[in-house]
């Protein structure tokens, strides 16, 4: 064979392998692309199955609306014991309020405990996780704002079911238990939970049950809203991890079937654009100081004045509102409508 013949060969071997491998870069393309596509299709069709709007523009102590990718913003969220009732007569067994700030990136995390005693608009003194059974999201939302003198722009509710299901899909959670502790699963049929001291690996059955348990913890309700706290920061470490990528499907899937929120599928694409670098790390939490306290027999958490007015002070800094002028405009709209009662 002569140079030129050895040439051709040569070539017509180079061809078939050229041409193999742009069949592959074709197929791995179309095969992202599709993914990418059905991904996006499925988080439109989850966040238009949770979307609720509440009938609203805004919050009522805010002069105009906020987007959630350019101003500081708080979020209300609810995690709901029996949500089979369309939001109506279930019971708020976790109420965190979570702020914003785009400056500087950061985020504030706030825990109510549940026997809160607070005046609930039209029903009297209270525990704060009563305001749900009594009124759904709308007043739990309205009742947040009047103890906290803050607006309240984004709510986000899940039930049981949903918590465990999105743990289990990001492929658990690591927490760091206190101490030594059993605590009843959320199936009554199902055994007792066991947790030892140390950092542990939770399923979401687990998780469910370490966020929940109360009475066996020294701290009572505070301890619980720790471990609360807690979760919900491991459950956004691993949401934020490469490796959940491929399961966005599934989470999307979950929220659409166990997670309400008047958030839009835009804003929450504006939302993670803006906060694409976000940790755990630029999270604090804040607490509320106050005393367990029995009233007509009924166990509730006194909190302390001065710890709730400086925390009302922290927040409205951290959204950036001027102190006290959610106040003023609360207690302006009281007057309007003292008012109009009148005449």
């Amino acid at each position: 064979m002569n140079r030129k013949e050895m040439k051709r060969a040569k070539k017509k071997k180079k061809r078939p392998i050229l041409r193999r491998l742009l069949f592959l870069a074709l197929l791995l393309f179309l095969c992202v692309g599709g993914y990418i596509g059905y991904v996006f299709y499925q988080t439109f069709a989850a966040a238009n199955e949770s979307y609720d709007d509440l009938g609203r523009e805004k919050s009522r102590l805010r002069d105009y609306a906020v987007s959630i990718s350019n101003d500081p913003v708080s979020i209300l969220l609810l995690g709901v014991e029996n949500y089979s009732s369309g939001g109506k007569g279930g019971r708020s067994d976790t109420l965190m309020v979570a702020t914003f700030n785009p400056t500087d990136q950061t985020m504030k995390l706030l825990s109510i405990p549940r026997d809160t005693r607070v005046e609930i608009p039209g029903k009297g003194k209270n525990k704060i996780n009563h305001s749900f059974s009594k009124g759904g999201k709308e007043l739990t939302i309205e009742t947040v704002e009047d103890f906290l003198e803050i607006p309240i722009d984004y709510y986000a509710t899940v039930n049981f079911d949903g918590l465990k299901n999105i743990v289990d899909i990001v492929g658990g959670v690591t927490v760091d238990v206190p101490f030594d502790f059993t605590q009843n699963s959320d199936d009554p049929k199902a055994e007792k939970l066991e947790f030892f001291e140390g950092p542990m690996k939770l399923d979401g059955r687990y998780a469910l049950a370490y966020a929940r348990m109360r009475l066996q913890d020294p701290n009572n309700d505070i301890g619980r809203n720790e471990r609360q706290q807690e979760v919900v920061k491991a459950i956004i470490d691993e949401i934020a991890s490469a490796g959940t990528l491929l399961k966005v499907d599934k989470l999307t899937n979950e929220v659409g079937k166990n997670v309400e929120t008047n958030m839009r599928v835009s804003e929450l694409l504006g939302f993670y654009q803006k906060y694409s670098g976000f940790s755990t790390k630029s999270i604090e939490t804040i607490k509320l100081d106050g005393v367990g306290e029995y009233i007509s027999g009924t166990a509730y958490w006194i909190p302390e004045e001065e710890s709730v007015k400086k925390v009302q002070k922290e927040l409205q800094s951290h959204l950036e509102i001027p102190v006290n002028s959610a106040t003023d405009k609360t207690e302006s709209t009281d007057v309007v409508e003292k008012n109009a009662a009148t005449k």
